[in-house]
């Protein structure tokens, strides 16, 4: 895979900031996504009156994930309603974690960190066959 073009991967993610639905926690949050057939796709949240059942833009991302086409992520980029860089809470990390592995990157204030270094001791994939060995 060539360079990663963070400053692209942060243009969408402010794009799809903007569509977020936040009318109550007034929280708009975006995120874009290298996929490692180059295509670059994107989410945001969906909140609902009944709070538990608000989309994070994570969950957006891996939808358009799957409903383009599936792949791995690469490098992810999440953004608040200021478009600062953002980190995903915990749930949303096991979700780009599931989608991208321990070397996928997400952009951080300090600069590119992998999701092994943003969810250490990650639960994956490969940890659900631990009662057949």
């Amino acid at each position: 895979m060539s360079r990663i073009d963070w400053e692209r991967l942060h243009s969408v993610a402010l794009i799809a900031m903007k569509k977020a639905y936040a009318p109550y926690s007034k929280f708009p949050v975006g995120v874009a996504a290298l996929v490692d057939n180059g295509r670059i796709i994107s989410g945001c949240n969906v909140e609902n009156a009944s709070y538990g059942l608000s989309l994070c833009a994570e969950c957006g991302l891996v939808s358009d994930l799957i409903a383009s086409g599936g792949g791995r992520l690469i490098a992810i980029s999440c953004v608040d309603g200021q478009g600062n860089q953002l980190a995903p809470c915990g749930r949303c990390r096991q979700l780009l974690f599931e989608h991208g592995g321990p070397t996928a990157l997400l952009m951080t204030d300090d600069g590119p960190q992998t999701m092994a270094t943003m969810l250490p001791w990650a639960f994956g994939p490969d940890d659900l066959d631990r009662n057949e060995r």
